[in-house]
């Protein structure tokens, strides 16, 4: 495609948490607000959004409160129109596959929310018929744009660690039952039936996390529970939590890192930031937030020794030194979506596909299935 002055955008889901804020209003709308996303050759090209729900009334509103002038609640009408050349998914798990099957099926580049699909075998049938199709797609992978793993791949691409031995993720934080304090996740999240859990939550973007910053993860081993068994919903009436809400998983790496995530939305907070990520390395180590990055170094390691009899005085947490903020950092998701737009106008290249999102469905499937049978389970590779 050449390059062109604007660009039509079908965006369905955004009266939900992550379509509006993220995708709409810091992605889109400030694209917008910038003039547009600049090309190779210098030129610009501007975004123009459609808004696509369910409910008439809240797609007005925002329409209004942001100046848009085209909302629809027909998705069949927006995808017949040439207008719009790229559809954009932020609906819940179990509305995504058809809804991206009709877009595809209308020539429309595909730009998606994880995980692609309830399970893996619709997650690859859809990259399968985007490929026959020959539209261009991309799936969200936010974490990668946060400032604190973007400096945790510096260190990893300037060899800091030395050989990497071990990482370990700590993610999530308490979310409120919803009988006396409101909830701040929406009730789906914890209803199995509905597409919700964590495990098919996170674990698209662990596998994403893992694969690009240390390698294929290779297999497997879960633990998963579901702590708080009644929520409330938005309506403050009661209902059974039947999806996981804990996961406690091992993964191995290819090259023998072993990666272990404790993901949970009933844990109180006792760390920097709500995701921490410690890397152990031959020659250094590193602890990763959404924004912060912490090092030591070998020549800088203390040498511990245990001895539960005497109070140990040593101010570990001084041991570590701070990676500078030595160049800006902007939202993520913004700039994972001028990424995209470059790739559908210029074709820049673009490594995360719906092949990509598969592969994530794919740990979230055999993390489930390891949970059940309780054993370590491999993961087969995915690359077409």
């Amino acid at each position: 495609m050449s390059a062109q002055s604007t660009i039509g955008i079908i965006m369905n889901g955004v009266s939900g948490r992550m379509g509006y804020r993220q995708h709409l209003v810091r992605s889109i709308l400030a694209i917008r607000e910038q003039g547009g996303v600049l090309l190779s050759d210098g030129s610009r090209v501007q975004v123009k959004p459609i808004l696509v729900g369910r409910h008439e009334e809240k797609l007005r509103e925002i329409a209004e409160r942001h100046g848009i002038a085209d909302w629809t609640t027909d998705l069949d009408a927006a995808l017949a129109d040439p207008q719009w050349e790229i559809y954009a998914d932020f609906l819940v798990t179990e509305a995504r596959v058809p809804a991206l099957k009709k877009a595809i099926a209308a020539g429309k580049s595909i730009y998606t929310e994880k995980p692609t699909a309830e399970n893996f075998e619709d997650a690859l049938e859809l990259a399968r018929l985007a490929k026959d199709a020959g539209v261009k797609v991309g799936v969200v992978h936010d974490k990668l744009y946060l400032p604190g793993l973007r400096k945790l791949k510096r260190l990893i691409d300037q060899g800091f660690f030395g050989r990497i031995l071990s990482v370990r993720g700590e993610f999530g934080y308490w979310v409120w039952e919803g009988e006396t304090t409101p909830a701040q996740r929406p009730s789906w999240n914890y209803r199995a039936a509905d597409g919700g859990g964590i495990v098919l939550d996170m674990f698209p973007h662990w596998n994403y996390v893992l694969e690009n910053l240390f390698g294929r993860v290779e297999s497997v081993y879960t633990q998963i529970a579901t702590h708080i068994p009644t929520r409330w919903d938005e309506k403050g009436e009661a209902y059974a939590a039947t999806a996981d809400d804990a996961a406690y998983a091992i993964f191995g790496i290819e090259g023998g890192v072993i990666a272990e995530f404790n993901s949970s939305w009933d844990v109180r907070v006792n760390r920097d930031e709500l995701l921490e990520i410690q890397v152990d390395g031959t020659e250094g180590s590193a602890v990763a937030g959404l924004f912060g990055c912490k090092v030591q170094h070998r020549s800088a390691t203390p040498r511990p020794t245990w001895n539960p009899d005497i109070p140990d005085a040593h101010d570990y947490a001084a041991d570590w030194q701070a990676v500078p903020e030595n160049e800006v950092f902007e939202n993520g998701f913004k700039v994972q979506w001028e990424e995209f737009l470059r790739h559908v106008v210029e074709d820049a290249p673009n490594a995360f596909d719906l092949v990509a999102g598969a592969r994530g469905v794919l740990l979230a499937e055999k993390g489930l299935e390891s949970a059940a049978t309780g054993a370590r389970i491999d993961i087969p590779e995915v690359t077409a």
